[in-house]
């Protein structure tokens, strides 16, 4: 049982006046407007720290964020109540419809019904707000309404592309918002392995550079639907085993690699509409087989690789683009990782060569500090690409054991690698991958 008593509700108060239709949707409104009416409600409540338990006494008077995470929660409410009184319920963390909350309304009436009538919320995102009546109806929510928006921060799905099989590719494979990949979508544009992708504009990527036989700078855009486009006649120093992340939340930066006999530590910009700028002058050491990715929201990390001996150093980038000196690293040197982002803004390098292949794990805070090794899960192996999915989880998939491998491995939204998860698409190492919306 829930809901707005009634076919419609008029609000007056404060020079307010206000319809409302059975779901509690505002049909007609005039004066200061129903958001501020609402607004002066809930301001006018006592909001208590967040509810995780499986009960609750409610008092009058009071606003509870209940959190839903772990269990259901039954809620008490008073025993006795006066015509105004007033509660209101949130679902803190949009998993109401997981575990429900149940209203005992403790021998008082509830929209007319007695207290022996069940009464559960179970509808994710959902508010409600109560207000006792009398004793013929007892408590009659005001408001019962689901906050189906929900603002997105980080990408939904992702995509592995490109890379080698012994030959070069440019094959594609799809990641769902739940982590699934799919299997191959036919190549465009040119095959090629050791390329980079980040993500631009918010919602959109781009793979760029590699080795098709010799060094390319080209690109291929990536559309916020997943399409790969065509060939983009490249900018810059062509170079392999280059890294690329995102920064300022909307562009991105591809940087270091290898020239074909020089090691590199120029970097190219991309601009929040996908263009890539000509060549900055490189700051770090130069560098090749290294991986990259973003952290704290607008800023990026470029992390390990190899001057010909393994490092484990790292070059922060400013949400201006701009990239910091080496910072000493921490953790296994190594080359011919993947990294990604996860929740939000926080980062993950993952697997790659020391000498022979590692499954260890490096987080990055969101102030981009890395953390030591954490033991390795999964199959160890060399040259996977990695990528935020769901907003706030990552994937490493794809590379190189003994063998090309197809096989990947999920990162939760605290940074916790998971087993493999049998591959698919074509078993291939060397390449790119990133997010898209």
């Amino acid at each position: 049982m829930s809901g707005i008593i009634g076919s419609n509700l008029n609000i007056k108060g404060s020079g307010l006046v206000a319809k409302l239709g059975t779901d509690g949707q505002v049909l007609t409104s005039s004066g200061a407007g129903v958001a501020a009416a609402f607004e002066d409600v809930a301001g006018g409540l006592t909001w208590q720290s967040v509810v995780t338990g499986s009960t609750l006494s409610a008092v009058a008077g009071n606003g509870y964020w209940i959190d839903t995470t772990s269990n259901a929660c039954t809620i008490t409410l008073p025993a006795s109540a006066s015509n105004g009184d007033e509660i209101m319920f949130v679902d803190y963390d949009r998993t109401w419809g997981t575990n429900n909350i149940e209203i005992d309304s403790n021998g008082l009436n509830y929209q007319g019904a007695d207290d022996t009538e069940e009464v559960k919320y179970s509808t994710d995102a959902q508010n409600i707000l109560i207000v006792y009546s009398d004793a013929t109806k007892g408590w009659i929510p005001l408001l019962d309404k689901t906050v189906a928006d929900v603002p997105t921060k980080g990408n939904s799905q992702g995509i592995f592309g490109y890379g080698t099989t012994g030959s070069y590719v440019s094959m594609t494979n799809i990641v769902s918002n739940a982590g699934v990949v799919a299997t191959d979508v036919t190549g465009v544009g040119t095959a090629r392995e050791t390329l980079a992708a980040c993500e631009y504009g918010g919602d959109k990527a781009i793979f760029g550079y590699g080795d098709t036989g010799s060094m390319s700078s080209l690109t291929n855009l990536v559309s916020n639907a997943g399409v790969v486009a065509t060939d983009t006649t490249g900018v810059g120093t062509a170079r392999r085993a280059l890294a690329a992340c995102s920064y300022g939340s909307d562009k991105g930066i591809f940087g270091y690699g290898l020239d074909g006999s020089t090691l590199e530590s120029v970097t190219n910009l991309v601009s929040n509409a996908g263009v890539v700028a000509t060549d900055t002058t490189g700051v770090g050491t130069a560098r090749r087989h290294l991986a990259a990715c973003e952290y704290g929201d607008d800023k990026g990390i470029f992390g390990y690789g190899t001057t010909g001996s393994n490092v484990s150093m790292t070059n922060l980038v400013s949400n201006a683009g701009v990239v910091a000196t080496d910072v000493t690293g921490v953790g296994t040197a190594r080359h011919n990782l993947a990294a990604c982002t996860y929740a939000y803004d926080k980062g993950i390098f993952g697997y790659g060569d020391t000498g022979s292949v590692t499954a260890i794990s490096n987080l990055v805070s969101n102030s981009g500090v890395v953390a030591t090794d954490t033991t390795g899960v999964g199959s160890a192996r060399a040259g996977p690409g990695a990528t935020q999915y769901g907003g706030d989880k990552g994937i490493f998939g794809y590379g190189y054991t003994s063998t090309y491998v197809s096989m990947s491995n999920l990162v939760s939204n605290a940074g916790v690698v998971a087993t493999d998860v049998s591959g698919v698409g074509t078993a291939r190492m060397s390449v790119g991958a990133c997010s898209f919306n």
